[in-house]
């Protein structure tokens, strides 16, 4: 009886000490205090998007195990499954706003920059090298009452090489597709935490998007580092 109760105990002792390491992993990832971007949440909208967060969170966690391609559909997936698709006039009562992933995740709701700029801080939180990443301005290709129309669209591109063909993150086609296959989209420039480009090319200046520069400011604040 006191050997069984010896194993049950080590075996209970082993189980808390794998849930201490799960929890200590998902508090870390990728150096964000996930302590302070809850409390940045529920402060500003409250308790309702709670159980996105953490499953937010919890997907970070999980991708960690998974290779770089499976951290792009994870991601991608995980966004175009959960949010929805809301202009800014209805979400943020603004023409333009930008939202950081927690002001995303506190509304439930965003248009093309909001998914981008997710995937794109999600990516980087899961160990995606900036590099590999670019917010690209397209003119995106659909049908209108009249006939085919251009419409300013955001999408995320992931570089495995800096010459390969991107992949494209989209939440409009929502199956991830290198950029060769998506003829509907005309590359205007692009941009990460590094740089601007013209395109998708390779000759990079220090961007000035003003917008981009107030988003990376207010992400920190949250607690994105």
């Amino acid at each position: 009886m006191n050997g069984a109760l010896s194993r049950l105990g080590h075996r209970l002792v082993s189980v808390l000490l794998a849930l201490t390491s799960l929890v200590l992993v998902v508090h870390s990832i990728a150096g964000l205090d996930f302590d302070r971007l809850q409390q940045t949440l529920t402060t500003r909208f409250g308790s309702n998007q709670i159980a996105l967060f953490n499953d937010w969170r919890l997907m970070l966690n999980d991708g960690q195990r998974l290779s770089e391609t499976e951290r792009l559909v994870r991601v991608n997936d995980f966004f175009n499954r959960r949010m929805l698709f809301d202009d800014d006039i209805r979400t943020w009562r603004q023409t333009d706003y930008w939202a950081t992933p927690i002001e995303f995740i506190g509304q439930g709701a965003g248009d093309c920059e909001d998914f981008s700029i997710a995937k794109y801080y999600s990516l980087i939180a899961l160990g995606i090298p900036i590099s590999k990443l670019r917010l690209v301005y397209v003119k995106a290709l659909q049908n209108g009452p009249g006939g085919p129309i251009q419409q300013a669209h955001m999408v995320l591109a992931y570089y495995a090489k800096p010459s390969a063909d991107p992949l494209v993150l989209d939440n409009l086609v929502v199956d991830i597709r290198p950029a060769s296959q998506r003829s509907d989209l005309s590359p205007v420039f692009s941009f990460n935490s590094a740089g601007l480009w013209m395109g998708t090319g390779n000759q990079s200046s220090k961007s000035n998007l003003s917008r981009w520069q107030d988003l990376l400011a207010r992400a920190r604040a949250e607690g994105f580092d």
